[in-house]
């Protein structure tokens, strides 16, 4: 990793006198503020785990965050662009078609693609859910140590530091976790938004008998735990009545009302969290059609937990009506975020904002048997995230970024993309110079933890397994990108001195020896 290059501090002014948008990138471009900041990797001090609720741990969290607000220091100034972030929760990087694929219909999102920067290669860094949305938030890795946790109160987030640049910053969320007690994610914005029922979101509850999750998936399929969770869904969802009752339609509703009360507040930030295409995937009937006619059921419900404990159905009889839903979903979720661009553009605020989609995680769709991610299986399928950057400046449009990347680096670049230098506290690296090409990598590799398996990529080799105690569960799995780009054949025993180095740097990583069973040569 490079180090940390010196302070730029941009002097922009703030939108009102005309940014010369043009020239924006080109103009960062020649500055050494673009260099890639340093990674270390270390992960913050955690609270105490057996003390997370309490008045005397809020108490103690309060100063600690009000510390870490005072702790932002102004090295630069805002040059008034807009920034709006959307993140749809599960999304696979192949079915996006601007990333060379088919296997999902994203019209709105490949629009944007062509009139911004496409990130090939970036990885996520902690998982699932919670541990993902800290590092986005943050620009800090998490690895080792990723765990789901409260936002630590020592944190400093990227709401917060833009709301220390004059920012006005509003959440709008159907992510129910976010809202979970002491989660502290919405820490830094103004105002925040939920939309609530997703999954198994304690929503409403009944009538509790009246509805009967195994009328809406085959026999082989259901076991007690996805009931739980379906029936919860179901008595979320009893209300609706066509597909502008969804919880996508109405989390972009919701942002778009925000953004009719706020674009005259510039400069702002908009986060948008859509916890869909995640399971239940449960499409529209109109987007359900365009994959297949007949689905088996009038209303063929998939949801988390299909794969728990000890039931282990055979899928493969179930896999294309399987693969059919999650792509009518991803569909319908990209069709909702045309509905939010097309607002954007009604408001007049292209020549003003800077829109960034991305992703916390893929997911599993028959890969190596599975449905649905998996801790144990880090296959590219899970980590592989699409990022599109969207900037003003249509210099840059349709450009392809080839680099190795990590969602670590996203809160970092978006601040810099703003004119902020205020990221002392961040370790992620800023990827702009890779678009402006005075930087033609990052990193060498990247790091990723989901639950008690850990993972080291470079752009030829991935390498992962279990992490902690015995060796156990799946791995160690040792894929050859440039043969297997899919991950599919596990090439360990026959590149016995790869897998080692490999693992010697995960190793590090993690601070010591880890739990491995490697072939000798």
């Amino acid at each position: 990793m490079d180090a940390k290059s010196p302070s730029d501090n941009n002097q922009s002014g703030q939108r009102k006198s005309g940014v010369d948008r043009r020239t924006f990138l080109s103009a960062l471009g020649a500055s050494g503020a673009l260099a890639a900041t340093s990674a270390s990797g270390s992960e913050p001090e955690q609270p105490d785990e057996a003390a997370l609720f309490g008045a005397e741990r809020e108490i103690r969290e309060r100063g600690k965050r009000r510390a870490a607000q005072r702790a932002i220091k102004h090295t630069s100034r805002a040059n008034g662009m807009n920034l709006i972030v959307v993140i749809a929760d599960t999304w696979r990087t192949d079915h996006v078609g601007a990333y060379g694929n088919s296997r999902a219909k994203t019209p709105h999102l490949d629009h944007l693609a062509s009139q911004g920067v496409l990130f090939e290669n970036m990885f996520a860094d902690g998982l699932p859910t919670i541990p993902a949305r800290r590092v986005y938030h943050t620009g800090k890795s998490i690895v080792p140590g990723a765990r789901w946790i409260p936002l630590p109160a020592d944190d400093v987030t990227m709401a917060q530091i833009l709301k220390s640049h004059g920012y006005r910053t509003g959440l709008v969320a159907d992510v129910y976790h976010y809202f979970k007690p002491d989660m502290n994610l919405h820490v830094g914005f103004d105002t925040w938004q939920w939309i609530r029922g997703q999954e198994s979101d304690p929503y409403l509850g009944g009538p509790h008998d009246a509805f009967q999750p195994k009328q809406h998936m085959p026999p082989a399929l259901w076991n007690p735990a996805y009931d739980k969770q379906m029936r919860q869904y179901m008595m979320n969802t009893q209300h609706w009545k066509g597909e502008d009752d969804h919880f996508s339609a109405q989390t972009v509703r919701t942002a778009c009302h925000w953004l009719d009360q706020n674009a005259t507040n510039s400069p702002f930030m908009l986060w948008v969290e859509l916890f869909s295409p995640h399971e239940p995937w449960d499409p529209p009937e109109r987007f359900a059609k365009m994959y297949r006619d007949d689905y088996g059921y009038e209303r063929f419900l998939f949801g988390y937990g299909v794969q728990s404990g000890k039931h282990k159905p055979d899928l493969k009889p179930f896999l294309p009506v399987i693969r059919d839903l999650y792509r009518a979903e991803v569909t319908y979720v990209d069709y909702c975020i045309g509905r939010l661009l097309e607002k954007i553009e009604s408001l007049k605020l292209l020549d003003d904002t800077v829109i960034v989609f991305t992703t916390d995680h893929g997911t599993h769709l028959g890969e190596l048997g599975y449905v649905q991610k998996q801790p144990a299986l880090l296959n590219r399928c899970v980590m592989h995230l699409p990022l599109i950057i969207r900037h003003p400046d249509n210099s840059v449009a349709g450009k392809h970024v080839s680099a190795l990347t990590s969602a670590v680096d996203l809160a970092p670049t978006c601040c810099r993309l703003l004119g902020i230098d205020d990221q002392d506290q961040m370790n992620g690296a800023n990827m702009l110079s890779l678009v402006t090409g005075q930087s033609d990598k990052l990193r060498d590799r990247t790091y990723t933890q989901f639950g008690t398996f850990g993972s080291v990529r470079d752009l030829n080799w991935h390498y992962f397994q279990h992490v902690q105690g015995k060796f156990r569960g799946a791995g160690p799995c040792l894929y050859n990108l440039r043969k297997d780009s899919g991950e599919t054949t596990n090439v360990l025993s026959q590149n016995a001195e790869v897998a080692r180095e490999m693992a010697e740097h995960l190793a590090n990583r993690f601070g010591g020896k880890l739990p491995t069973v490697l072939p000798t040569t």
